[in-house]
């Protein structure tokens, strides 16, 4: 290790004895996959739970052996080449039999990905799946997520959200039609959907939300890291606020598109409801009428109290 990484690890000395200290009467059966959480930029942003573990596990599947040995030397973890197997998007299902096939033999085995929480954006899925196929045990240790980060300081009441529901995108098409055909979707969509993306892709997706017009965009830009930067503004604006520096370019993006606002027709949808209020209690008239019509509850229920008191 260079003089800098010793340097690293060495700051993280307390931390690993305090991972020891916190988690190590836990039991950690052999024979298990452990899917582990890693920060998604800020190195401290990891769980003494996480710290106990990749200490402990036999064998550390990941996405990039080279990113992951980085990080746990970071850490002043020191595992040897043979015990990282590298598991990514490419190799996935021929992967996931060699490490059933430890695990068979009682090894434990920690995955992680390069960032972040695995089998969300991340491989892993197919992972889980095949252990799980296999009838061995699988335990999740929660952490950073690029998806909840964003959407913790996006703002969003709940009475807005769908009673806090939410859609996870991802990332979107790389080819323009597909990518402008599934933003068109989106903005028919009325609860949040969270997008992620990659900075040289950055431009192009931002033109294609620049449709949704008035729609309200939260852009989470290297979350975390020294130049996290956060900002919430209308779809139409997102191309000229990249374009007002050039260093919003740089860095990977998290985006939060915000519920579509609530509205209720004052039209037929509205004398649907006046004829069930004038005949049935109000909760039961309600949920009629959003049967019948399609309209969101919530903001029915506002409406038939509206109408009551009016």
């Amino acid at each position: 290790m260079t003089h800098s990484a010793l340097s690293l690890a060495a700051s993280y000395a307390t931390a690993l004895r305090a991972a020891s200290e916190a988690a190590g009467n836990q039991n950690y059966r052999p024979g298990t996959l452990y899917v582990v959480a890693t920060p998604i930029g800020n190195l401290a942003d990891i769980t003494l739970r996480a710290l106990h573990v990749l200490q402990l596990t036999d064998f550390v599947a990941c996405e990039d052996t080279r990113h992951t040995q980085a990080l746990l030397r970071a850490y002043g973890i020191d595992k040897a080449a043979g015990q990282l197997l590298a598991v990514h998007q490419h190799n996935e299902a021929q992967a996931a039999q060699m490490v059933i096939e430890r695990l068979l033999q009682g090894a434990r085995v920690a995955y992680v990905s390069d960032a972040g929480t695995p089998a969300i954006s991340d491989p892993g899925a197919r992972l889980v799946a095949a252990v799980r196929a296999a009838t061995l045990p699988v335990v999740p240790l929660p952490g950073a997520s690029s998806v909840t980060t964003a959407l913790c300081v996006a703002g969003i009441a709940p009475d807005a959200q769908q009673h806090g529901q939410f859609v996870f995108a991802g990332f979107l098409p790389n080819k323009t039609t597909e990518r402008q055909t599934a933003v068109d979707a989106l903005g028919k969509e009325q609860r949040a959907v969270v997008l992620l993306e990659a900075p040289h892709r950055m431009e192009a997706l931002a033109t294609a939300l620049a449709t949704l017009g008035t729609r309200t965009l939260t852009v989470g830009r290297e979350l975390t890291k020294q130049f996290e930067e956060i900002a919430t503004l209308a779809a139409a604006d997102l191309p000229a606020w990249l374009a007002q520096d050039a260093n919003r370019l740089r860095g990977e993006f998290a985006l939060v598109v915000h519920p579509a606002p609530l509205a209720v027709s004052s039209g037929p949808d509205t004398r649907v409801l006046q004829l069930l209020l004038a005949e049935l209690p109000l909760k039961t008239a309600v949920k009629l009428a959003a049967d019948i019509t399609g309209e969101p509850r919530n903001a029915l229920y506002e409406l038939a109290l509206a109408l009551k008191n009016g």
